[in-house]
């Protein structure tokens, strides 16, 4: 006979996960260099435009140094968010 009373299923049990820490890493107008993260995601929620590229985990990376700009999606991705990196000039 059971001496304790039943709790919640295994199922609801579950114990503390740390987070992913996702999210944007370099926002607009900031300097970054190439290989740098610029936003940790997954899925494509933000879409990787000219100068950065989306690794196997959907983070997107810088391809060459430049400022970080977010830009509305045109031609097909219209509606949606685009990442890219301008170059900088060089004085």
């Amino acid at each position: 006979m059971a001496h304790k009373k039943a709790s919640a299923a295994s199922a609801n049990q579950g114990g503390n996960v740390s987070g992913k820490r996702l999210g944007v890493k370099k926002y607009g107008g900031e300097i970054v260099k190439a290989g740098m993260i610029i936003v940790r995601q997954t899925g494509t929620k933000i879409f990787a435009g000219k100068n950065t590229f989306l690794s196997r985990n959907f983070s997107i990376h810088a391809k060459t140094d430049g400022v970080v700009k977010f830009k509305q999606g045109a031609g097909n991705k219209r509606g949606s968010k685009v990442v890219v990196v301008e170059p900088v000039e060089v004085k």
